[in-house]
């Protein structure tokens, strides 16, 4: 097929991508969740659209657990709660949020991956320096890959109507060892990403987004959009908790 005989109708369904961003601009992060019984067939939808992702080889690395013991959501949080502290005792500087909501949430879903499964990605396998290096690179498509599914998830969610909150703090073996027990998950796999969900607390607010000719580079990168280390580590002081916890309108 040639461009003289393409239907540009066909792929200029505007109507169909703003009903598409709707739920992409609507997926907003909260950390509160007014109590609420989320519906079993509503957690089948929101993983049916996380399967539905792509990834590499096709693989698709990832397993979901499904959480909705109160008592094993509390000693989930729990784990949250005792990193915040460690944190702090750290001094690491990191504007930590406060994790308590992670023991209420109505909707908690664990994200597990198996990373055996950089095998399926093309590296050697024979330990030598230059498959380290493919090595490497498989690691980023599985998590990539992983990364995908979960943010389908989130919009099936968003979708929905809940708010979500997508929190990584889970990576720490110390957390590993501890949750992988209580959820079953094999050792074999890492658990990489809890997904809370259900209706707010109170009212989700839209957080400061990077304007797009930041990021839209044409042809070639935009020297413009590049930023120094000297750069990055000002936004971090400067900048880091405003964008984390204000309303977009908030941020200077």
């Amino acid at each position: 097929m040639n461009s003289a005989t393409v239907d540009p109708r066909l792929f200029n369904n505007v109507d169909r991508y703003e009903r598409l961003m709707e739920v992409v601009r609507g997926r907003m992060t909260n950390r509160a969740f007014a109590p609420y019984e989320v519906p079993r067939e509503h957690f089948e939808m929101i993983l049916d659209a996380a399967r539905h992702a792509p990834s590499g080889a096709n693989a698709q690395p990832w397993h979901y657990v499904v959480v909705t013991d109160p008592a094993v959501k509390e000693a989930i949080g729990q784990q949250f709660m005792d990193e915040q502290q460690r944190r702090a005792k750290l001094h690491m500087g990191f504007p930590t949020p406060n994790y308590v909501g992670v023991k209420t949430a109505p909707g908690l879903i664990v994200v597990a991956a198996d990373f055996r499964f950089i095998r399926a990605f093309p590296v050697l396998n024979d330990g030598s320096e230059l498959d380290q290096k493919y090595r490497q690179n498989a690691e980023r498509i599985l998590l990539q890959s992983v990364a995908a599914s979960t943010m389908s998830a989130h919009l099936a969610a968003a979708a929905l109507g809940y708010a979500v909150w997508w929190i990584t703090a889970i990576g720490q073996e110390e957390i590993q060892q501890k949750i992988k027990p209580l959820l079953g998950v094999p050792e074999e796999l890492a658990v990489i990403d809890i997904m809370c969900f259900g209706p707010p607390l109170k009212a989700s607010y839209k957080r400061w987004k990077r304007p797009l000719n930041s990021i839209l580079n044409w042809g070639r990168f935009n020297p413009e959009n590049y930023m120094t280390t000297e750069q990055i580590d000002r936004w971090i002081k400067d900048m880091r908790h405003k964008v984390m916890y204000r309303d977009e309108s908030q941020v200077d």
